[in-house]
């Protein structure tokens, strides 16, 4: 007899989440559908998962697939075994992934009201394959009701796991995954741009108060609730973003995007980080929290709206550099200067416009026409190079006034 080679979706083949993926593409697509996702779950969850499936859309080839799992299953086919894509998740989803790689014989996934997961997914294989009649490659402890009927485990996951899948199967293949390191999640947080905070204390040096400790001590605790503040912004922007992401040459390694991270711990960390900026604002002035508040919900529009249209999106960024100056204004309580304000506006313009200009030449570069879930095309780098050229000029007239 064959042995029937099963292989599971979410964290095995793919690197990601793939119900996460199809909520985040809902929300982003319709951020008022967010409201109405707990009516969906009092449903059930394969009724939940056939509703995501079906507004959702993924991409198949937008995933991000494991190379070590997708050879294990062409060896498989190349030795004549035949391979299956085994799977909790929706048959919408599960049959686009199969028809997009064209590696397996057939799918078994959530579907008529069956959530396909732990012991439901065990009974349907034995019912397909028979007891011992399959190897199963799975990543969580889910899957150890499956392992029990397997004739040899293949775990993709952490040293724990394999040792628990080991006491119900042969291990054939284990590949270790370990957790999140703290390491990602400051790559995940970009706590290396806190950098731009440093504009908090423009304020303070500009109006000669360097010196004054109370005021200075207000100033630094305003740089790190605008630092925790940014590092959610950048975490729910990335959890946005991500088929986007995953098309640019550079941020595809982004750790959300490149499954790196899970979505779970994404979804966790950016009201966490949040809270913990509002915990520092109430060291602070009402003020300096109102205008972190104006920041953050900025910050959502741009991620959700202004991001996709022309000049609309440097506009938005030029404001949100120039608030960080508002902000560190309002924490150290001293005069904001209009002048300041005008050349701060138009330099930040200047450099948004650099940055996108930056962008789209590199995708020229590459033979793309356009830049993914934007409104910019290769076409409008003439418009960017004027625009940048013009701030960049005001703002040293501006500074010469």
């Amino acid at each position: 007899m064959t042995i029937a080679l099963c292989v599971d979706l979410d964290r095995t083949l793919i690197r990601t989440d793939s119900l996460i993926e199809g909520v985040l593409a809902i929300v982003k697509r319709r951020p008022q559908d967010l409201a109405r996702l707990p009516l969906w779950l009092a449903r059930g969850r394969a009724a939940f998962k056939a509703e995501i499936a079906r507004r959702a859309d993924l991409n198949p080839a937008s995933l991000p697939y494991d190379e070590a799992v997708l050879e294990l299953v062409r060896a498989a086919r190349a030795a004549g075994r035949p391979a299956w894509l085994v799977t909790a998740a929706d048959e919408r989803t599960a049959e686009a992934v199969a028809r997009h790689l064209g590696l397996f014989d057939g799918t078994i996934s959530s579907m008529g009201g069956e959530n396909l997961k732990g012991e439901a997914k065990a009974r349907r294989l034995v019912e397909r394959f028979g007891e011992k009649g399959f190897d199963y490659a799975g990543d969580s402890a889910a899957d150890l009701p499956v392992w029990r009927h397997a004739r040899r485990a293949l775990v993709f996951g952490t040293e724990s796991l394999a040792r628990k899948a080991a006491g119900l199967a042969k291990i054939e293949r284990h590949v270790v995954r370990r957790g999140a390191n703290g390491r990602t999640i400051l790559d995940a947080a970009r706590v290396y741009q806190w950098i731009k905070n440093v504009l908090i204390f423009v304020p303070l040096l500009a109006a000669h108060r360097a010196g004054d400790g109370a005021a200075l001590g207000q100033t630094l605790v305003a740089f790190l609730a605008f630092g925790l503040c940014a590092s959610s912004v950048y975490i729910v922007n990335d959890l946005l973003d991500l088929a986007a992401d995953r098309a640019h040459p550079r941020k595809r390694h982004r750790p959300f995007a490149s499954g790196t991270l899970s979505l779970g711990l994404g979804l966790a960390l950016a009201p966490l980080l949040l809270a913990g900026a509002a915990a520092l604002c109430a060291m602070l002035p009402q003020a300096f929290g109102l205008a972190l508040a104006a920041y953050y919900a900025a910050t959502l529009a741009y991620s959700f709206v202004f991001k996709h249209y022309v000049l609309v999106d440097i506009f938005t960024l030029a404001g949100l550099y120039t608030a960080r100056i508002v902000a560190g204004a309002v924490a150290a309580a001293v005069p904001l200067s209009f002048w300041l304000l005008l050349f701060s506006m138009f330099l930040f313009l200047s450099l948004a416009a650099l940055k996108r200009y930056g962008e789209l030449d590199a995708l020229g570069r590459e033979s793309q026409s356009h830049a993914t879930s934007r409104g910019y095309f290769v076409q409008d780098l003439a418009i960017l190079q004027t625009l940048g050229a013009s701030a960049g000029f005001i703002a040293v007239l501006v500074l010469a006034l």
